[in-house]
Protein backbone atom coordinates (compact mmCIF):
# COMPACT_ATOMS: atom_id res chain seq x y z
CA UNK A 1 0.00 0.00 0.00
CA UNK A 2 1.17 3.55 -0.91
CA UNK A 3 2.10 5.17 2.18
CA UNK A 4 0.74 8.63 1.24
CA UNK A 5 -2.26 7.08 1.63
CA UNK A 6 -4.56 6.47 5.12
CA UNK A 7 -6.49 3.38 5.25
CA UNK A 8 -10.20 3.63 4.13
CA UNK A 9 -12.01 3.50 7.54
CA UNK A 10 -15.43 4.51 9.20
CA UNK A 11 -15.06 7.89 11.01
CA UNK A 12 -17.16 6.83 13.60
CA UNK A 13 -15.24 3.61 14.72
CA UNK A 14 -11.57 4.33 14.40
CA UNK A 15 -11.37 8.34 13.71
CA UNK A 16 -9.79 7.67 10.28
CA UNK A 17 -11.79 9.04 7.07
CA UNK A 18 -11.05 8.19 3.45
CA UNK A 19 -8.19 8.82 1.56
CA UNK A 20 -8.60 11.62 -0.90
CA UNK A 21 -7.28 12.57 -4.49
CA UNK A 22 -7.00 15.16 -7.00
CA UNK A 23 -9.62 14.54 -9.62
CA UNK A 24 -10.24 16.69 -13.06
CA UNK A 25 -13.02 15.99 -15.22
CA UNK A 26 -12.23 18.35 -18.41
CA UNK A 27 -14.18 18.44 -22.32
CA UNK A 28 -13.46 20.80 -24.96
CA UNK A 29 -16.42 23.69 -23.65
CA UNK A 30 -15.50 23.64 -20.13
CA UNK A 31 -13.71 21.83 -17.05
CA UNK A 32 -16.67 19.97 -16.01
CA UNK A 33 -15.05 19.06 -12.19
CA UNK A 34 -11.83 19.83 -9.94
CA UNK A 35 -11.00 19.00 -6.57
CA UNK A 36 -10.77 16.73 -4.30
CA UNK A 37 -12.81 12.91 -4.07
CA UNK A 38 -13.01 9.86 -2.32
CA UNK A 39 -13.60 7.68 -5.94
CA UNK A 40 -14.16 8.03 -9.27
CA UNK A 41 -16.06 5.19 -10.65
CA UNK A 42 -15.20 5.81 -14.51
CA UNK A 43 -17.17 3.66 -17.57
CA UNK A 44 -13.96 2.00 -19.19
CA UNK A 45 -13.91 0.64 -22.82
CA UNK A 46 -12.72 -2.43 -21.64
CA UNK A 47 -14.92 -2.76 -18.41
CA UNK A 48 -15.75 -0.03 -15.66
CA UNK A 49 -13.35 0.51 -12.63
CA UNK A 50 -13.57 2.55 -9.68
CA UNK A 51 -10.84 5.09 -8.56
CA UNK A 52 -9.50 5.37 -4.92
CA UNK A 53 -6.75 6.77 -3.80
CA UNK A 54 -3.26 5.32 -3.85
CA UNK A 55 -4.98 3.53 -7.40
CA UNK A 56 -1.69 2.31 -9.54
CA UNK A 57 -0.93 4.89 -12.32
CA UNK A 58 -2.97 3.75 -15.55
CA UNK A 59 -4.25 4.73 -18.79
CA UNK A 60 -7.50 3.50 -20.09
CA UNK A 61 -10.70 4.42 -22.55
CA UNK A 62 -13.18 5.75 -21.71
CA UNK A 63 -16.58 4.55 -23.15
CA UNK A 64 -20.46 6.58 -23.25
CA UNK A 65 -21.77 5.87 -19.80
CA UNK A 66 -22.37 7.54 -16.85
CA UNK A 67 -19.24 8.25 -14.58
CA UNK A 68 -20.08 8.92 -10.65
CA UNK A 69 -17.99 11.17 -8.46
CA UNK A 70 -18.00 10.45 -4.71
CA UNK A 71 -16.51 13.41 -2.51
CA UNK A 72 -17.47 13.88 1.01
CA UNK A 73 -20.23 11.97 1.46
CA UNK A 74 -21.89 13.19 -1.80
CA UNK A 75 -22.63 11.31 -5.31
CA UNK A 76 -22.63 13.48 -8.51
CA UNK A 77 -23.14 11.29 -11.94
CA UNK A 78 -21.86 12.46 -15.14
CA UNK A 79 -22.75 11.48 -18.71
CA UNK A 80 -19.27 10.81 -20.82
CA UNK A 81 -19.64 10.07 -23.91
CA UNK A 82 -16.17 8.76 -24.72
CA UNK A 83 -12.57 9.98 -23.84
CA UNK A 84 -9.24 8.75 -22.36
CA UNK A 85 -8.59 8.39 -17.90
CA UNK A 86 -5.38 8.47 -16.72
CA UNK A 87 -4.13 7.87 -13.10
CA UNK A 88 -0.75 9.46 -12.22
CA UNK A 89 0.85 10.42 -9.02
CA UNK A 90 -1.09 13.64 -9.49
CA UNK A 91 -4.29 11.91 -9.22
CA UNK A 92 -7.12 11.18 -11.71
CA UNK A 93 -7.83 12.76 -15.62
CA UNK A 94 -10.23 12.32 -17.39
CA UNK A 95 -10.80 14.24 -20.93
CA UNK A 96 -14.39 13.59 -22.01
CA UNK A 97 -15.25 14.23 -25.36
CA UNK A 98 -18.77 15.53 -23.85
CA UNK A 99 -18.99 15.74 -20.18
CA UNK A 100 -23.12 16.84 -19.17
CA UNK A 101 -24.35 16.47 -15.79
CA UNK A 102 -27.65 14.66 -15.76
CA UNK A 103 -29.77 18.00 -14.47
CA UNK A 104 -27.69 19.55 -17.83
CA UNK A 105 -29.16 17.12 -20.17
CA UNK A 106 -31.67 17.70 -23.02
CA UNK A 107 -33.48 14.34 -22.31
CA UNK A 108 -35.95 14.97 -25.85
CA UNK A 109 -33.02 15.38 -27.07
CA UNK A 110 -31.02 12.74 -26.42
CA UNK A 111 -33.91 10.40 -27.13
CA UNK A 112 -34.26 12.19 -30.83
CA UNK A 113 -29.95 11.23 -31.04
CA UNK A 114 -30.75 7.91 -29.84
CA UNK A 115 -33.39 7.25 -32.71
CA UNK A 116 -30.97 8.67 -35.57
CA UNK A 117 -28.32 6.28 -34.59
CA UNK A 118 -30.83 3.24 -34.88
CA UNK A 119 -32.09 4.66 -38.40
CA UNK A 120 -28.44 5.41 -39.74
CA UNK A 121 -27.47 1.64 -38.98
CA UNK A 122 -28.94 -0.13 -42.29
CA UNK A 123 -26.50 2.77 -43.94
CA UNK A 124 -23.42 0.70 -42.13
CA UNK A 125 -22.22 -2.46 -42.51
CA UNK A 126 -19.22 -4.96 -40.98
CA UNK A 127 -16.74 -3.65 -38.58
CA UNK A 128 -18.35 -0.03 -39.17
CA UNK A 129 -21.53 -1.76 -38.34
CA UNK A 130 -20.50 -3.37 -35.01
CA UNK A 131 -19.07 -0.25 -33.53
CA UNK A 132 -22.01 1.93 -34.74
CA UNK A 133 -24.35 -1.04 -32.29
CA UNK A 134 -21.74 -1.02 -29.90
CA UNK A 135 -21.89 3.03 -29.36
CA UNK A 136 -25.86 2.72 -29.59
CA UNK A 137 -25.72 0.29 -26.83
CA UNK A 138 -23.94 2.68 -24.87
CA UNK A 139 -25.88 5.04 -25.53
CA UNK A 140 -29.39 3.20 -24.45
CA UNK A 141 -27.79 1.99 -21.73
CA UNK A 142 -27.04 5.67 -20.21
CA UNK A 143 -30.98 5.99 -21.23
CA UNK A 144 -31.94 3.14 -19.04
CA UNK A 145 -30.16 4.64 -16.32
CA UNK A 146 -31.50 8.02 -16.72
CA UNK A 147 -35.11 6.54 -16.66
CA UNK A 148 -34.23 4.36 -13.54
CA UNK A 149 -32.64 7.68 -12.02
CA UNK A 150 -35.81 9.80 -13.11
CA UNK A 151 -38.33 7.38 -11.04
CA UNK A 152 -36.91 7.26 -8.03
Amino acid sequence: MDPRVEPAGDSAKNGKTMATFHFDLVSPEKLAFSGEVDQVDVPGVEGDFGVLAGHAPVVATVRPGILTITAAGKRDKVIVLGGLAEMSDKGLTVLADVATTIAELDRVKFAETIKEMEEKLAEKEGSELDHAIERLDHFKSIQNELNTTAMH
